[in-house]
């Protein structure tokens, strides 16, 4: 996305270039934070003068906040957070304006490199931006209540999000392929099944896509266990008796009643068996939110047919740059705070280490 932000009152009497503008908006669209060696790979230059120039720029004028790592706090994450500056890109209320932990955002940092990596297609970062292109692109072919989102409230009070998961979507520049990024945060892909769920109706209404999953090298031995969740949700979809038998067993109370006949107990303690696997579970989370839809949609076919005619693909990507660095110097960090401010500085301090 080319924005020009040459003009924002919130930046220095330098004028930015196009370049920088255009970064800038990048950042603040999919992560709100960067490092300088992404505005380098960004620009195609060298991480030296220039880096530091921009980013000296953004500091004088109090564009961006510097998270500062490390027992020195030389290592920095630099948050932009001015108002002005996101309202250039038509987006003044992005939560990636807001205060950001150290270890979250060191994850956008990932997501950031994910989108920097792939410049063939254009990313989507904001609801707005995702709402307005796939209303477009799609019309009436899919319902509001058919996009990935979340409900909050009761009626007639109800908020609803949509694309809850804030990551980028992108497409080619003939509208055909679209690449969904996922960020893998833990060894278990329960969280990725849950995502695949959401976006399952958007995917098979738009044919040609590719679900991306982003590895740190901490997580890479997952990769298989990510493929698998991805193969049994797509490539597997539910018969018919398991559809009408799992829609049947969601619908039962956790704590049967103490005068349930003994061949309806049966069928429970039989359907507990068979739908006690992760696949399940994650469907059940689903349900929760979407009712008996969920279970009708983890039945459609359309997703492994348009894996097997090679319309569709799931891709498990190693970022190229290392991160545990940043969450150890984050710890760092938050021990230094805590000399000086107390136990609270501690809550920024960063997963623990992956065992070797």
């Amino acid at each position: 996305m080319i924005v020009d932000l040459t003009g924002s009152a919130q930046l220095t009497r330098r004028r930015m270039s196009e370049r920088q503008a255009r970064f800038l908006a990048t950042v603040m669209l999919h992560s709100g934070v960067f490092v300088g060696r992404q505005f380098a790979a960004f620009a195609g230059i060298t991480h030296g003068q220039k880096v530091h120039d921009f980013i000296e720029n953004l500091l004088f004028g109090r564009c961006v906040t510097p998270l500062k790592l490390g027992s020195t706090g030389r290592t920095r994450i630099f948050h932009v957070h001015r108002k002005p500056l996101y309202a250039a890109i038509g987006e003044p209320d992005n939560r990636n304006r807001r205060r950001v932990t150290i270890d979250r955002a060191i994850e956008r940092l990932m997501v950031l490199d994910g989108v920097l990596a792939d410049r063939s297609v254009t990313w989507l970062g904001s609801e707005r931006e995702k709402r307005r292109y796939f209303k477009e692109r799609l019309g009436d072919s899919l319902r509001d209540d058919e996009y990935p989102r979340l409900v909050f409230g009761k009626r007639p009070n109800v908020t609803v999000r949509y694309f809850p998961d804030k990551l980028p979507i992108g497409y080619e520049r003939d509208q055909y392929r679209h690449v969904f990024i996922y960020l893998a945060r833990r060894p278990s892909p329960m969280n990725f099944r849950v995502f695949i769920l959401r976006h399952l109706e958007l995917v098979n209404a738009l044919g040609f896509w590719t679900i991306r999953v982003l590895f740190p090298r901490s997580l890479v031995d997952s990769m298989d266990a990510y493929r698998n969740a991805a193969h049994e949700l797509l490539a597997k979809p539910l018969s018919l008796s398991q559809t009408e038998e799992l829609a049947w067993f969601l619908r039962q109370p956790q704590m049967p009643a103490q005068d349930v006949s003994a061949a309806d107990a049966a069928c429970l303690q039989a359907a507990r068996r068979a739908f006690r696997g992760p696949r399940f579970a994650a469907i059940r989370r689903h349900w929760v939110a979407e009712g008996n839809r969920a279970v009708f949609l983890a039945a459609s076919p359309v997703a492994r047919d348009t894996l097997e005619r090679r319309r569709a693909n799931v891709e498990c990507v190693e970022l190229p740059y290392n991160y545990e660095h940043l969450y150890a110097l984050a710890r760092q960090a938050a021990r230094r705070k805590g000399q000086t401010r107390g136990d609270e500085a501690l809550g920024t301090s960063g997963p623990p280490p992956p065992t070797p």
